[in-house]
């Protein structure tokens, strides 16, 4: 006899998959990567930390940090036919569609496409993780018919994707909050993205087409691109007072306000976005300018006092990233870079662990028989 399954809405508190890669550990407020606190890792390691620790399952040690910066560095480069199809795409077309298109171009030349092997998928995962930055900054420039800026391989990755994006080279401290940004952004558990990535890999589709799916997932204003809206509602308020009229007024009209609340988190803080608070309030006193800090803080306080509704990590990166001069519309690519490693390190291990995603539905319509 055939047991009727469960209807979970959302597949909320449903368990996807057995991962040793991370854990939202929500009763004592950390987020786990490969057995360490990604808050500590992010105060002390960087993106290349993250990069060797979620692909290799452990840290580097100086040598091997080394290598795979020069391995990251010989695969900055991007095909010039690459280049041309950027310069086919529409004006106005959102840098996230450009990624896509970008990321699924490249599969044409992988000439061992079909090869599923560990080392065959570490192998792509490295040389995405070379070529995304120099992806997602060219085909923003040249969807706004910009030159192209090449890499600069005397700068360190996160120095040379700041460089890639804004044009100039990073001060001492922007290249650490950066880079700090894209270590917070490497790895979250089981967010829509990495499910959609698991759920085509899980096909035993390549990690082109699992990471494709997953820029179409991260896209959404309810995921990813809730970074770009925030950055919007701080502008449109431009003041402390007007910011916390703007919210109030979204409250009573029971509008989703961007930036505010998670899936997992409930009823706390992002730890990643406190992070990021320390970081803007840096950036702030170096420029001599607190506004953006002191309309956050305000945010914060009445969205705690109004609906008890904690800040998560887009809410606090929007106005870092702003205030580093990167262009609003590049909040979610760069989102997606930093996320990268993350998602092929699903990718693998679904590979290496791998049964068919297949859920059940709830049947709500007809019988007509």
């Amino acid at each position: 006899m055939e047991t009727e399954a469960r209807f979970f809405p959302g597949l909320e508190g449903v368990v996807a998959a057995e991962t040793k890669i991370s854990f939202l550990d929500t009763q004592q407020g950390k987020i786990i990567i490969q057995g360490y606190d990604l808050i500590e890792l992010s105060k002390s390691k960087s993106y290349l930390d993250m990069i060797y620790l979620l692909l290799e399952e452990r840290l580097p040690n100086i040598n091997e940090k080394e290598l795979v910066e020069e391995m990251l560095k010989g695969e900055y480069g991007i095909p010039d036919e690459l280049l041309d199809v950027f310069c086919l795409l529409p004006n106005g077309t959102h840098p996230m569609d450009g990624l896509r298109t970008g990321i699924s171009f490249l599969s044409g030349f992988d000439k061992g496409l079909d090869n599923r092997s560990l080392s065959a998928n570490k192998s792509r995962a490295y040389k995405l993780l070379g070529k995304v930055p120099a992806i997602v900054a060219n085909s923003y420039r040249l969807i706004e018919k910009k030159e192209p800026i090449r890499p600069l391989k005397e700068l360190s990755y996160s120095a040379n994707f700041f460089y890639m994006i804004t044009g100039k080279k990073p001060s001492s401290l922007e290249e650490q909050i950066f880079d700090r940004s894209l270590v917070l952004y490497s790895e979250h558990e089981m967010p829509n993205s990495t499910f959609t990535a698991r759920v085509i890999s899980s096909t035993q589709s390549d990690l082109y087409g699992a990471l494709t799916g997953a820029v179409a997932s991260l896209k959404g204003n309810l995921h990813g691109g809730a970074n770009e809206a925030v950055m919007e509602l701080l502008l449109e308020a431009g003041t402390v007072d007007k910011f916390e009229e703007l919210l109030i007024a979204k409250l009573y009209k029971k509008e989703r306000i961007m930036g505010f609340g998670h899936r997992v988190y409930m009823n706390k803080i992002d730890p990643r976005a406190l992070m990021m608070k320390e970081s803007l309030k840096q950036l702030c006193d170096l420029q001599g300018d607190n506004l953006l800090y002191r309309m956050c803080e305000a945010g914060e306080e009445l969205m705690k006092r109004e609906k008890g509704l904690y800040p998560n990590l887009d809410y606090y990166a929007a106005p870092v990233y702003w205030m580093l001069g990167i262009p609003i519309s590049l909040y979610t690519p760069i989102f997606f870079s930093a996320r990268t490693v993350g998602l092929c390190a699903h990718v693998i291990e679904q590979h290496e662990h791998n049964r068919l995603f297949r859920p059940r539905v709830h049947y709500v319509g007809e019988r007509r028989f």
